[in-house]
Parts: C-alpha cells; structure tokens; sequence
C-alpha cells in the first residue's frame, strides 16, 4: 500500500496511539492489569447518577430524543448548549460572550488538531510558523497533531525544589523566544502530565507575549477552571480575545460522549467551523444535550467545585502517601512534581540506570500500565536533556487499592534497577 506523506505521518507509530492501544489491548485482556496510563476519568457517584436522570429525562420526551439522535446539529455545535454557556460565563465571570464566541468540536483532540495546524505550518507565502509551547514536558496528544513535521518548538522548565522529595517546574521566562515564525503559544492548565498550574502571573505575561506579536494564547483548561476544576491551588479562570480557551466535558465524567469546546474571538470560531464543516459536517449531540440542564443551572460549577474537585484531591493525598511510603527515606533519589492539579503523579528519578521507556516496558511485564515521560516533550531536541528519560506518569483516578498496589509495585521495580546497576 502505497501512502501519500499525510497518510505516512498519521500511520507512524506516536506516543498517543501507543498509548491508546495499550489502555485498549489492556481493557480487553481481562488480565488484571493496573491500568495507571491513561486519563480516564474515575467515576464519581453523584456525577453519573445526575446524568443518568437528565438522559431519563431526555428519553421520556419525544422531542428530545428526536434532537438527540436524528438531527445534524450546524458545525459551531448544539446552539442550546453553546447559549446557555456563554450566559453561565457571562453571569460569573463578566466575560462579554456572544454566542458566536463558543464552538464545539469532537473533543479536545480534534480541537487542538484544528487549531494548531490553523496557526502553525505553511502559511503559502513562504513563512512556517512554529506553535511555542513556553513549559515543557506537556500533553502526549499534541506530539503529533501537526500536519507538516517540527511544528512545535518548546522550552525547557525552571526547576525548583519545593521539599525533600517534591519539585516543581516553572515557566523560564529568560528562555521564552516569541518570533514573527511564532503562530500561537499553548499551554495546559493544570498540566497533562504534570499536574503543574501556571500561577495567574504567568498567564498573564504569556498573554502579554502573544498579545505583543499579535498571536493567539492557547489555553487547554481539559482539567481546569472554570470546569472540570480538577485544581489544588487556586487558579483564575480568564478570557478575552487574545486567548482561546479550550475546556471540555471529558474530566466532569464524560469521556465517551467525545466534547470539547472552543471559547475565542468570532473570526476564529468561525473559521473553525468551517473546518468542522469539512472534517466532521456536525459535532455529536450527545454530550451538549446531557451537559445543558447543568449549564443552565450553573449546577456545572458547584458540581465541579464541590464535588469532583475534593474527589480528586482525597485520591492524589492517598497516592502521594502511599507511594512516599513505598520509596522509604533511605532508597535511590526520587521526587514527585507538586500536584496542583488533574489527576497525574509526575515521578522523577534522577540518574535512573535504565530509560523510563525500559521501565515503563519492565512494569507492563508485572501488570502495571504507566506511560514514559519521554513522550512530553514534544518541540524539544531528541536527545539534549537526560531528564526526559528519568520521569513516568501514573494516573490515580481509579479505584484506591489498585492505585496504591500499583506505586508499591513502581516503587519495587525502581529499587530493583538500581540493585541490579550496583551503583
């Protein structure tokens, strides 16, 4: 079979399809696998039981189940969801949205997919521009989203210590470098893989950076504010039409139903509808309908606030401990990146006598499923900073005691290869 270069390149093995088919191969296996690779959200009662009534709801009323599954919705999205979205926005934060501010997409993933091969790339008047990312490591999924090769240029972090066994990375201002071949700067918030939140600081400088050279600030809020609010710090939510903000309905517990949402100035909306048009005809309805009772109510942010924010802080305490616990004070060097956020332990061992690629391939072996940190910087040369090679990302969204098994295990293995090194 003979392929042109886009089908080559989406062909190629990539850190997310690896992952992807890890998580699926795994799932189906019906071995027992520890399952701390991926980003499936955990199930929280309360949220599910609110969902379960409003599709009850929506399946005793003709009408609704008609707009449900037999009506395209237009390429901008379901237009209740995305009204009922920008008044919620405009009550709490003052934001100023019209309608034509929000888009739809089918997930995070398509969205960023558009928006960065909009931005990024060949601009046919001999300029290719670069998407910045201003804090590495960051989210698997954009590795391999562009369309042409080296679309992202990325910049190393400041390290800080924050404890005997925790750090922290921030954002190396001196090291940030917006050019006229910059098309946009990204950045998560909380951080895929991290945990990290930028402060409101360095937003704002970030936003004053693009700002000057009069390009778009990407901000992936998939796991932050004003909603799934996956955050242990505080954090501002903010918008104006610098930024595109970008949120979804995966995190709150809705994983499945594939929603991501686009919050920017008009000419971009409508730009990435025209692409939606194109790629997709229609977003799904499905996650926009389930989600517009809670948006109408605003019922979305106490939900997110008070109850699937502390669910997730009482899991990330309980792995923090338990995995202090299971390296000891007295094993090899280990840190943890502060959590502030998502639902991620970062985990950084320094000098590691093997890659976290071999570790990672090593836990599999004893049924524990991480994903190496290798695979987070995306934009930085292959092989200028060892450090990339000594972190793992492990979830601890799902049930406690396999999280727990899971970090002992971790723990074990990591001893294991420094016994065997004799270092």
């Amino acid at each position: 079979m003979k392929l042109s270069a886009f089908g080559r390149k989406f062909t190629a093995d990539a850190g997310i399809t690896s992952l992807m088919d890890d998580l699926g191969n795994a799932m189906a296996s019906g071995e027992g696998m520890i399952m701390m690779g991926g980003g499936n959200p955990g199930h929280i009662p309360e949220i599910q039981e609110r969902v379960q009534e409003i599709l009850a709801g929506i399946a005793a009323d003709e009408g609704q189940m008609r707009r449900l599954v037999g009506i395209y919705d237009p390429p901008q999205g379901e237009k209740q969801f995305i009204a009922s979205l920008a008044e919620l926005l405009n009550k709490e934060y003052n934001w100023g949205l019209k309608p034509e501010n929000i888009a739809l997409t089918n997930g995070s993933q398509a969205a960023f997919f558009m928006l960065f091969n909009m931005f990024g790339g060949d601009y046919g008047d001999g300029h290719r521009k670069h998407i910045l990312l201003p804090l590495a490591p960051e989210y698997i999924g954009y590795a391999d989203a562009g369309i042409e090769p080296g679309l992202f240029q990325a910049v190393r972090p400041d390290i800080s210590f924050t404890d005997a066994h925790e750090f922290k990375y921030r954002v190396d201002f001196d090291a940030v470098e917006v050019t006229g071949e910059t098309g946009a700067i990204c950045v998560s918030r909380p951080t895929n893989p991290t945990g990290n939140v930028i402060t409101d600081e360095e937003l704002a400088r970030l936003e004053g950076l693009a700002r000057q050279h009069d390009i778009p600030l990407i901000v992936d809020g998939a796991y932050g504010t004003p909603f799934p609010s996956l955050l242990f710090v505080d954090a501002q939510p903010t918008w104006n039409e610098q930024i595109i903000l970008c949120l979804s309905l995966s995190k709150l517990g809705l994983p499945a139903a594939r929603t991501g949402i686009v919050i920017a100035a008009e000419p971009i909306i409508k730009a990435l509808s025209g692409i939606n048009a194109i790629m997709n005809l229609a977003t799904g309805s499905f996650g926009a309908m389930l989600a517009e009772p809670l948006v109408r109510s605003g019922e979305i942010l106490s939900l997110s606030r008070d109850v699937v924010c502390p669910f997730y802080k009482a899991k990330m305490e309980r792995a923090v401990e338990a995995f202090r616990d299971a390296m000891g004070e007295d094993s090899c060097r280990w840190y943890i990146h502060k959590p502030e956020g998502a639902m991620f332990l970062w985990l950084w061992f320094p000098d590691l006598p093997i890659s976290s690629l071999e570790l990672y391939q090593r836990l599999k072996q004893r049924g524990v499923l991480v994903v190496s940190g290798h695979y987070f910087f995306p934009g930085l040369p292959e092989d200028d900073w060892r450090h990339r090679h000594e972190c793992l990302r492990v979830t601890y969204s799902q049930d406690d005691a396999q999280v727990a098994e899971g970090l002992r295990i971790i723990a074990d293995e990591v001893k294991v290869v420094w016994a065997e090194s004799g270092r």
